[in-house]
């Protein structure tokens, strides 16, 4: 299996490869101000795929911690609930007599 998955990772690096090679020519990115930004066209689409996957990542960052917190509190709530389930009842104290 491990190699299947290699060899499927080697084929997708070398269409990638052949993409880049074949995308080398420059390409000028305008922006406001006329500020322009001149690069090989396959450097702005890796840029661009990093900053969308980079703000994809910062969207979804929120709900993961908020639930991280909930599955903490909720572990704790159940290991109090099996410790006070665990604790023996109080046992009157011996009888002096």
């Amino acid at each position: 299996m491990r190699i299947i998955t290699r060899a499927i990772w080697f084929v997708l690096f070398i269409l990638l490869l052949a993409f880049a090679a074949s995308n080398t020519e420059p390409a000028t990115l305008r922006f406001w101000f006329g500020f322009a930004w001149q690069a090989p066209l396959v450097l702005l689409l890796l840029a661009f795929f990093a900053a969308g996957a980079l703000l994809g990542v910062a969207a979804s960052l929120g709900t993961l911690l908020r639930q991280r917190r909930e599955i903490l509190r909720l572990r704790r709530e159940i290991r109090a609930k099996a410790a006070a389930r665990e604790l023996p009842a109080a046992a009157p104290p011996p009888a002096e007599g």
